[in-house]
């Protein structure tokens, strides 16, 4: 299936490891033109020597933090007409809320809530404009069932998806819609944190509650981000213009619910 982007340009977010990388990889193997973006600059170079030496992509580097005003300057001086927006940040640490405070919080806004804002108001005109455009933000399935230890998340990426759920409503008439992608268990770096947590406070090896923790997901295993990628660009397609304000859940059916 011929999704009917490439050639369109994307920002992508946090994009040197992980889901965001997987979402790179999945635009580019579409024609996207990438501009990607992570605080390690070795890992980022990597990454985009490894898209360009797989599919041939156009990729552009900006070694900055996105969650900094200076940051996302910086990306979009490197890109600044987007077709396509893939908002992404690390998540934040988890822990107890007895013990966060208000700083706590504020970093917590700023990387998963703000950033995604701000980089909606400083692209989506231009998408309007040209009539087309595509957002996702990639939020996390605690949006539709908090996780204890997850705090900060729970809160900061439920007020971005209550944020985007308004304005997906008014941009969709232009062809830009916005969207939100919601990783359940998947193989990152920041999932086998959590796990570590886990064993931590409870005394269990890692090993073990990693395994139990495959074991229990109705799939029976977790998630390969490459999944996750392929959703993305499906989102991001020509074909997706009737698909907006939507939280599509990905987590192996872990979700007890019906909607």
């Amino acid at each position: 299936m011929d999704l009917g982007i490439a050639g369109k340009k994307a920002i992508v977010c946090a994009s040197s490891k992980g889901l965001g990388r997987a979402c790179a990889f999945a635009l580019a193997r579409e024609g996207v033109n990438l501009t990607i973006n992570g605080r390690n600059s070795d890992t980022l170079e990597a990454t985009a020597e490894e898209i360009r030496g797989a599919t041939g992509a156009e990729v552009t580097t900006v070694a900055i933090d996105v969650t900094t005003s200076e940051g996302r300057a910086a990306l979009l001086a490197a890109c600044p007409d987007p077709d396509i927006l893939i908002n992404n940040a690390g998540g934040p640490p988890p822990g107890d809320f007895r013990d966060w405070d208000r700083d706590d919080w504020i970093r917590a806004l700023d990387a998963n809530m703000l950033t995604a804002i701000f980089l909606i108001k400083d692209t989506v005109d231009g998408m309007i404009e040209r009539s087309f455009g595509r957002i996702i933000n990639i939020t996390s399935a605690a949006v539709k069932a908090p996780i204890d230890i997850l705090g900060l998340s729970n809160g900061a990426r439920a007020g971005l998806t209550g944020f985007c759920a308004g304005v997906a409503r008014n941009t969709v008439r232009h062809n830009v819609t916005i969207n939100g992608l919601l990783p359940g268990p998947f193989k990152t770096d920041r999932h086998r944190a959590n796990f570590e947590h886990r064993a931590k406070i409870s005394g269990r090896p890692f090993e073990e509650l990693y395994a139990e923790g495959a074991a229990k997901n109705p799939a029976g295993r977790f998630g390969d981000p490459a999944e996750f990628g392929d959703a993305c660009a499906y989102l991001c397609s020509a074909q997706a213009g009737f698909i907006t304000g939507q939280n599509l859940l990905l987590d192996g059916g872990s979700f007890p619910g019906t909607l």
